[in-house]
């Protein structure tokens, strides 16, 4: 009899944890069921507005920055430095002298040449006075005063070189680094220093031969790392060859003097602006997903199917449907949407990397993007 109860015992509680497991298996499943039925959670994500604006049609360049004038100082006959008239980085006017070679030679020579110059003078005269009585003969007094007139043209060209030892600015500007030193012997050509220009600036580059660009168009011109500097300006010249080598054409465009934000040879990034106006599709950037097989983004709609599910702060749960899109022209933090959007649909900006096509989403805009056409990040 005792066998046969504790038989039973054991019977009934294997029973028990069977039905126990059976109940929590079943409720498993059930709750499995359930979650497939229901899909993954939604996922947070942030959204915007795609909308209508008017960009004005621009051709984007880059190029340097040139001066109106810009020279090497150089020398044009050889000697010896006795004396440097200027600083390195000074601001000259026109005619400043700079630089001082010797010329005592030359001066000796002159004085020697104004001395010849006064006795074949007085000699003319005197041959003048006798010419008058019949004493001299007409050849010569044409030999005096072909005498008189070689020694004033000898001055004259001793006096010249006189002066091309002396190195002036050719017009007013700012110096270069000094280049040479007192006693230093120079010969034709050696550079003294440089010389730019102040009374304006242009930029140079180039486009594509197929850009059609005419005089008088206005530039917008900005600095990389000078942040909040803009110029404004207009093609000056258009280069009538095209390099055969980049099929590219050279403009120049003129710039006010900005003092001294602008210097010669900084590289520029340019705008040209075309007098049409063109109405475009807008999007913040980041709710662009670039891949290899095409750029798309998540466009924000209603579920396809109703649903009673709700985000954690009761939020409707929407559906994120990928929209394969053709990017246009960028801007600022707004990138152009040529093809694939309308104005007025609301898109993925935070979170899109994490979607899949027909996802469900909850909208989370507690910390708003607020993307800007001219951003200026803080330098932290």
């Amino acid at each position: 009899m005792r066998y046969l109860v504790t038989i039973f015992g054991l019977a009934l509680v294997i029973g028990g944890l069977v039905y126990v497991k059976f109940a929590q298996i079943s409720s498993l499943i059930g709750m499995g069921e359930a979650m497939a039925k229901a899909g993954p959670p939604p996922e947070a994500t942030s959204t915007a507005q795609a909308t209508s604006q008017t960009w004005e049609t621009t051709i984007a360049a880059v190029g340097t920055v040139a001066s109106s004038k810009g020279v090497t100082v150089s020398c044009e006959i050889s000697g010896v430095v006795v004396g440097i008239e200027f600083e390195s980085g000074a601001a000259v006017e026109k005619g400043a002298v700079l630089l001082q070679l010797d010329a005592r030679v030359e001066r000796a020579q002159l004085a020697s040449a104004q001395v010849r110059r006064n006795l074949a003078l007085t000699t003319v005269k005197r041959a003048r006075a006798l010419a008058s009585s019949g004493a001299l003969s007409q050849t010569q007094i044409d030999g005096d005063e072909s005498a008189l007139a070689s020694a004033a043209a000898e001055i004259e060209v001793l006096r010249a070189q006189i002066a091309r030892k002396t190195i002036r600015a050719p017009f007013a500007g700012r110096l270069g680094i000094r280049a040479v030193n007192l006693g230093q012997y120079l010969n034709p050509g050696t550079t003294i220093t440089t010389l730019e220009g102040t009374s304006g600036l242009y930029v140079d580059f180039e486009l594509p031969q197929q850009q059609d660009v005419t005089l008088g168009m206005a530039v917008r011109v900005t600095l990389a790392g000078v942040d909040g500097f803009t110029s404004s300006g207009e093609i000056v010249a258009v280069d009538p060859t095209v390099d055969p080598r980049t099929r590219n054409k050279k403009l120049r465009a003129s710039l006010p003097q900005v003092g001294a934000t602008l210097e010669p040879g900084m590289f520029a990034q340019i705008a040209v602006i075309r007098p049409e106006k063109r109405t475009v599709v807008v999007v913040p950037a980041t709710a662009v997903v670039y891949a290899t097989f095409g750029d798309s983004l998540f466009i924000v709609e209603a579920p396809k199917e109703a649903t009673t599910a709700t985000g954690p702060n009761g939020e409707p749960v929407m559906s994120a449907r990928q929209a394969f899109v053709r990017l246009g022209e960028r801007r600022g933090d707004f990138v152009a949407i040529d093809e694939g959007l309308e104005s007025g649909q609301t898109v993925v900006v935070a979170g899109a990397f994490k979607l899949r096509n027909n996802a469900p989403v909850y909208v989370d805009n507690s910390r708003p993007l607020t993307p800007e056409l001219a951003p200026r990040p803080e330098n932290r």
